[in-house]
């Protein structure tokens, strides 16, 4: 069991930063697009990809502490 969910975590935390990398680069576009061009079209766009983003990081985080619970369970049985 210790075995099938330790590369389980170890995806979710790539997942967790691939995530937050991907918010943070939409919010630094969404900022340049803002400041340069005054264009408010797209940063709408921007914003709902950063939300979207933040609640993918959320919830991977939730599952790799799930695991770590469930690993924590199984190790002290």
């Amino acid at each position: 069991m210790i075995y099938v969910l330790a590369p389980v975590i170890v995806v979710l935390m790539i997942m967790v930063v691939v995530s937050l990398v991907r918010g943070i680069a939409a919010f630094l576009q969404s900022t340049k697009i803002d400041l340069e061009s005054g264009e408010t079209e797209t940063v709408p766009e921007m914003m709902l990809l950063q939300n979207k983003m933040m609640f993918a990081r959320i919830k991977y985080q939730a599952a790799a502490i799930l695991v770590v619970v469930i690993l924590l369970a199984v190790s002290k049985s």
